[in-house]
């Protein structure tokens, strides 16, 4: 009797990865979408200066669709999977302003009878700054190719970004002061940078990574008010050290949006790491109370001064409509001349407004888009906000949870100071109109914080990679590695 012939098993095929859409060509249409509306809108503030059409006007628009074109290339190769709303909203509003600022230089050249040429003005400046702002953008996703790679480095960059806070505060004035507040770095009358907008990412970086660490001591809580469980008393430290540095920018740099911005993106991302609402409340308390008595002791000592006069004017613009009040008395008749509708691309009288092309880039615009057209900037920055934090919700780990939230929030918090300020909701502050504003430092800076975004959003949304065949001895199977 012969032997039973063996059965063999019939082979299963691998279950089938689900595929993970990129959504790149997503991203390059919405592109293509955001630089027809720069186009459309360089085309009609050119008709509404000059009462007619240059040959020339395609120049800079061409200019910026070509750059954004490349960089969303080089997201493609760096960050193949990150969200593909982030560029195109950031390149919408970029594109913007450099359009309204070359709508200010056709209204200067006008003035002048000169030609207004489209490679010579603050807007061929600011596209510069754009490609700087993207070259370095670019070299961030190439360099920091795992974002908790930052982490090991939060001290250094903690150092790093309190001396880049301090360095304008005790520089000479001549070297560091600008409309009042020192907060840049001066080399001789040619180029100046603005240190704490880079400080306000090497921060966040050491924030998300310390509160990583002390997480769980900072969520202990000792004492029970109205349902909101308060911290002990002993774990107020680090929230009390950072409203020191705040209120030290506020007095000896007298600027009021950097100490808030500083201050509150500590405040949120120690609530995101901790999720107890009393520390909003307690960072809340702190700074309204530190403001209070920084004005109230202005009316008696210099170093509050400055401060006393700006909440001075901010109550009353109107009492010193040609001197102290006169910027924002402008900026407020500039958007109720607005109103609804504006008064149509170029048809505005934007320059009554000092400083229009950067601190109050916004009230510029709005005379000219009114309220429905800033409306729709607005929701496209909320969108900028909304796709970090949800970001911040989809990656994994908590150190990406903290950093991109905090980053996300930082972006949004800049936003409401600078139109909170030119809208007399609260005092007016030194802050730049993020992407917009005419200037290098904030322009490259918000471009790196957009870079970081894109890298955690990246990891968040890649698919997960499949587990390699177990090779080794039986008692290792299931054991798995954490990249702290």
């Amino acid at each position: 009797m012969s032997a039973p012939a063996s059965v063999t098993p019939p082979r299963v095929a691998p279950a089938a990865q689900p595929r993970v859409s990129n959504k790149r060509g997503t991203e390059l249409a919405l592109l293509i979408f955001g630089m027809i509306v720069v186009v459309a809108y360089s085309i009609a503030a050119e008709g509404g200066v000059n009462g007619h059409i240059r040959g020339d006007v395609w120049v800079l628009p061409a200019f910026m669709t070509i750059i954004f074109v490349g960089f969303t290339i080089a997201v493609r190769i760096f960050v193949p999977y990150a969200d593909p709303a982030l560029v195109p909203a950031v390149a919408l509003i970029n594109g913007l302003g450099v359009a309204f600022l070359r709508r200010l230089d056709l209204g200067s050249a006008k003035a002048n009878h000169t030609a207004g040429n489209p490679l010579d003005g603050s807007a061929m400046r600011q596209l510069g700054w754009t490609v700087a702002a993207l070259l370095v953008a670019t070299a961030a996703m190439w360099i920091v190719k795992d974002h908790r790679s930052l982490s090991k480095y939060a001290y250094t960059l903690g150092l790093g970004g309190i001396v880049l806070v301090i360095l304008p505060a005790v520089l000479p004035n001549r070297f560091s002061e600008v409309n009042g507040a020192k907060l840049w770095i001066k080399f001789g009358g040619f180029f100046q940078i603005q240190p704490g907008e880079f400080a306000k990412l090497a921060l966040l970086v050491f924030f998300a990574a310390y509160l990583v660490r002390k997480r769980e001591v900072l969520s202990l809580a000792s004492r029970r008010v109205l349902g909101i469980d308060f911290p002990r008393g002993r774990d107020l430290g680090p929230i009390l050290l950072v409203w020191l540095l705040s209120l030290m920018v506020l007095v000896v740099e007298k600027d009021l949006g950097t100490s808030l911005l500083y201050f509150g993106m500590f405040v949120v991302t120690l609530y995101i790491a901790t999720e107890r609402a009393s520390w909003l409340i307690i960072g809340l308390l702190l700074f309204f109370g530190g403001a209070f008595v920084a004005y109230f002791l202005g009316a008696f000592l210099g170093p509050f001064a400055n401060f006393h006069e700006r909440v001075g004017v901010w109550l009353d613009p109107f009492a010193t409509p040609t001197t102290d009040g006169y910027q924002l008395v402008q900026s407020l008749l500039g958007l109720g001349t607005g109103g609804l509708f504006g008064a149509g691309p170029g048809a505005g009288v934007p320059t009554q407004v000092p400083e229009v092309n950067n601190d109050f880039i916004f009230a510029g615009m709005g005379e000219e888009i009114g309220l429905f057209g800033l409306t729709a900037l607005l929701v496209v920055y909320l969108i900028i906000v909304e796709r970090g934090l949800r970001s911040a919700i989809a990656v994994r780990d908590s150190f990406g949870k903290l950093l991109a939230g905090g980053l996300a929030f930082t972006l949004g918090l800049q936003i409401f100071v600078i139109v909170g300020g030119i809208t007399k909701l609260i005092p007016l502050t030194g802050q730049t109109t993020p992407f917009m504003s005419a200037g290098g430092s904030s322009l490259m800076a918000n471009w790196l914080l957009i870079a970081l975004l894109l890298r955690i959003s990246d990891a968040a949304r890649r698919p997960p990679t499949p587990a390699a065949p177990q090779t080794g001895p039986p008692q290792l199977a299931g054991m798995a590695t954490e990249v702290i």
